[in-house]
């Protein structure tokens, strides 16, 4: 039986490695911090969640809910960790991140099918030599192991912005100012809501728009770039223009979103709606929800309040939030790299490359986009590189799955526009035209999506190898 060697000690390659020991197979997981780390990580744990700590919606029937679903029914390790590790946050999965890290590092440590390596891997085999590697490096791979990446496929490869937000002290936050609440009244009321007047919102916007933003690196100055055009670090200098980027639409920087009009972050994450302030019986204006951090309480993070401005003009402007006036930040936003190949060009639907099946590429890498998605992409490469390594081959997800929608999505797309996904309906095949036109009721045709969804993705683990 060959071996098989991860590359990332992220998300998706500790639940890859996870998954193929648990069927059986020799894994060793490469992993280069703390020899080397990266724009945005902070430690050289494993799993570690650098952007924020959400997992997104359990609501039942929704598309997050789905995908999760399907993954405990395939015994996600990192998701069993992630619910043993979650904070209250309404009616979403989020963790408190160092529990969460610390029980990945013990799943894979204390397994004796997988063997951990703290190198740097900057070359993958041309050749099948008994082993399959799973490329799991993530958006922030090293500039020598792209390019080795490069090599192998001849292909081009994309980068675009993603941003971290920010995080507050919860002792510094005036509680007077703000409410407890979730939206819609969906889950408990697990959220610090920061109402806006009219007013307190207009002069936070006229700062924001006119704040002095860290400047593009020179990797990160033209939309699409080959792997060699991508240096590692830069210093950074400051502009108060825009730069030419190419942002991911699902994680926009506010000020980016604030420069597209004066009312657009008022219908994004500023949105009030369903947000009742107790205390005047309405709406406000528009609301900055935090959400808890740590099982401690004792931080929260503001919730789709990634940026890229200087960490001075972060304090000024951020205190002009109600609440956060006199708010301590233990971390500000930040901006980094996130890369990812043209899968509809390079990847099957079993995550193999075209050209060099014994390759396989899974998480962000691979063109998804999210923490979730990141590990289900781990989920199935370590599936999938299992059957192989057992003399099998795998059997793609099937595509009324989630699972099986998102990776037919990042295998089929316009590679011409490709960009990164999250798990949305859209990405699921649509019911009969003629049972659309007989439901009309939404909620109900999604409802019949996932049950679905659900058979076709239990029929499809019944064919799998059982775990050893």
């Amino acid at each position: 039986m060959k071996k098989i060697h991860i590359i990332g000690g992220g998300l998706a390659g500790p639940e890859a490695a996870l998954q193929a020991a648990a069927l059986g197979c020799e894994v060793t997981l490469s992993e280069m911090r703390p020899l080397r780390s990266t724009e945005a990580h902070q430690t050289a744990d494993f799993a570690e969640l650098v952007c924020s700590n959400s997992l997104k919606s359990e609501s039942e029937n929704s598309a997050p809910w789905l995908l999760k679903q399907e993954m405990r029914r395939a015994n996600s390790f990192l998701l069993q960790a992630a619910d043993a590790s979650a904070v209250p946050a309404g009616h979403a999965l989020a963790v408190d991140r160092e529990i969460f890290s610390q029980r990945v590092a013990a799943l894979i440590e204390q397994h004796p099918r997988i063997t951990i390596r703290r190198e740097e891997v900057t070359e993958l085999p041309a050749q099948d030599d008994g082993v399959i590697t799973i490329l799991a490096s993530g958006p922030l791979t090293s500039s020598p192991l792209a390019q080795s990446l490069q090599q192998l496929t001849g292909a081009t490869h994309l980068a675009f912005y993603d941003s971290i937000s920010p995080i507050v002290d919860a002792s510094t936050i005036d509680m007077s100012r703000c409410y407890l609440a979730a939206r819609w009244d969906k889950g408990t009321a697990d959220y610090i809501n920061c109402p806006f007047t009219r007013e307190e919102y207009d002069a936070f916007i006229d700062a924001l728009t006119a704040a002095e933003r860290v400047q593009a690196k020179p990797w990160e100055n033209v939309a699409h770039k080959s792997w060699e055009q991508i240096p590692d670090s830069s210093t950074p200098t400051t502009n108060h223009k825009s730069p030419t980027t190419n942002y991911f639409e699902g994680c926009l920087p506010i000020e980016e979103t604030a420069r597209r009009g004066r009312d657009t972050l008022r219908f994004g994450p500023m949105k009030p709606a369903g947000l009742t302030d107790p205390r005047t019986g309405r709406w406000p204006y528009a609301c900055v929800q935090l959400r808890q951090e740590n099982l401690r309480a004792d931080s929260y993070n503001l919730v789709g309040f990634q940026n890229s401005l200087r960490f001075g003009e972060q304090a000024r402007i951020l205190r002009m939030i109600p609440g956060l006036e006199n708010a301590k930040f233990l971390r500000y936003g930040q901006i980094h790299r996130n890369t990812y190949i043209n899968a509809p060009t390079l990847l099957t639907e079993t995550l193999q490359l075209k050209q060099h099946p014994h390759i396989l590429i899974a998480g962000q890498l691979s063109g998804v986009e999210g923490y979730t998605e990141s590990i289900a992409g781990g989920l199935l490469a370590g599936r999938f590189a299992a059957a192989l390594a057992h003399g099998r081959q795998p059997e793609p997800a099937p595509r009324l799955s989630a699972n099986g929608s998102l990776t037919h999505y990042i295998t089929h797309a316009d590679a011409r526009h490709f960009q990164p996904a999250n798990i949305t309906f859209d990405l699921l095949l649509p019911l009969e035209d003629d049972l659309r036109k007989k439901i009309r009721d939404k909620k109900e045709r999604h409802r019949i999506q996932c049950e679905r969804a659900l058979a076709a993705w239990d029929s499809w683990l019944g064919k799998s190898l059982a775990p050893a």
